[in-house]
């Protein structure tokens, strides 16, 4: 075998590896193909996973993707129909559709995103702005607070409401017409038809998150925090007024009870020197030596709790005790 022969073998092989490569290609099951001539697409999009095959060097291969696919926008700012200044946050999903469609219009996903994002940051700009901020942030419209119906019979409070602490203060809730989700369905209806033209389903449209603009922000903190501190003020208040009226009732109490037990001590005190009395007038009806016998008893006691060891005392010649020392005297002399 000459050297020019191997050379023609070995060409050969590589033209047919260069036109097997160039004619077979495989579809996966997550991918879709779009076949171009020249650059233009031609037939339908191939989505049956498995080998194909093409016309090599004229066609072309064009894969996409048709899973669901993630759009997540930056957060923008907005203004909702009071004129407050806020920064909305949303995100998407979305999928190709129509290939074809998609690839004639916007050649590939990166393009699609850019598209997207200008779509739905326009229709989501123009929501906000026709609607206030409760109603963009409440989820729904049926759903009323204890505060707004309190149910006497029920006492029980649930943990998705908010309970009524003060009667006096109920909390009132602006109502809404919307909703956050109804707002969301509007804006997914917009956006679905405008997309729809580009070969690109839209799956799903959120609001991530809301919040006040930086400028702002401090500004709102600062007033919550005010109105936070006149509420807690207002309760102190309260807190302050209804100490003092049960610590005067405690006081009423307890005079009223001091008042009674000493009404019944006197009572009780009173009746017993009655009896005392109606008993020493029994015994000075007996004899009077009995009297007498008394009357050196209640003396005596009387000096031992007045007088003590150190005390000097003068004595009339009238008092009785004088007159019983007088007399024990005497009758000592007299033995």
């Amino acid at each position: 075998m000459t050297i020019a022969f191997r050379i023609i073998i070995a060409g050969i092989l590589i033209v047919m590896a260069l036109f097997l490569t160039g004619t077979a290609y495989t579809v996966k099951e997550y991918n879709q193909v779009v076949i171009t001539q020249f650059g233009k697409p031609i037939g339908t999009p191939i989505t049956t996973p498995g080998l194909h095959f093409k016309i090599p060097f004229i066609q072309k291969a064009n894969r996409f993707d048709k899973r669901a696919l993630e759009w997540d926008g930056e957060p923008t700012a907005m203004v909702t129909r009071e004129k407050t200044l806020i920064e909305v946050d949303t995100f998407g999903r979305w999928k190709i559709a129509d290939a074809k469609l998609f690839m004639e219009s916007l050649q590939d996903e990166r393009r699609a995103d850019s598209r997207i994002k200008t779509l739905l940051e326009g229709i989501t700009l123009k929501a906000v702005g026709n609607h206030n901020l409760i109603e963009i942030v409440r989820s729904t419209k049926d759903r009323v607070p204890e505060a707004e119906n309190p149910d006497e019979d029920d006492p029980v409070t649930k943990e998705d409401e908010i309970p009524n602490i003060d009667a006096k203060k109920p909390v009132i809730w602006k109502s809404i017409s919307k909703g956050r989700s109804l707002i969301e369905a509007e804006i997914y209806e917009k956006a679905k038809n405008g997309l729809e033209r580009l070969g690109i389903e839209l799956l799903d449209i959120r609001f991530k998150r809301f919040n006040y603009n930086p400028k702002v922000r401090q500004q709102i903190y600062t007033r919550m925090t005010t109105e936070r501190q006149a509420i807690s003020m207002e309760y102190r208040a309260d807190g302050k007024g209804e100490g003092d009226r049960i610590l005067g009732e405690m006081e009423k109490e307890l005079k009223r009870i001091s008042s009674e037990a000493y009404k019944e001590v006197a009572t009780i005190r009173g009746n017993a020197d009655a009896t005392a009395i109606a008993t020493y007038a029994a015994a000075y009806n007996k004899n009077e030596e009995s009297v007498e016998f008394y009357k050196f008893k209640k003396t005596m006691d009387l000096y031992r709790t007045t007088l003590s060891s150190d005390t000097s005392v003068i004595l009339s010649t009238k008092s009785d005790l004088f007159r019983f020392l007088k007399g024990h005297g005497g009758e000592q002399a007299d033995q």
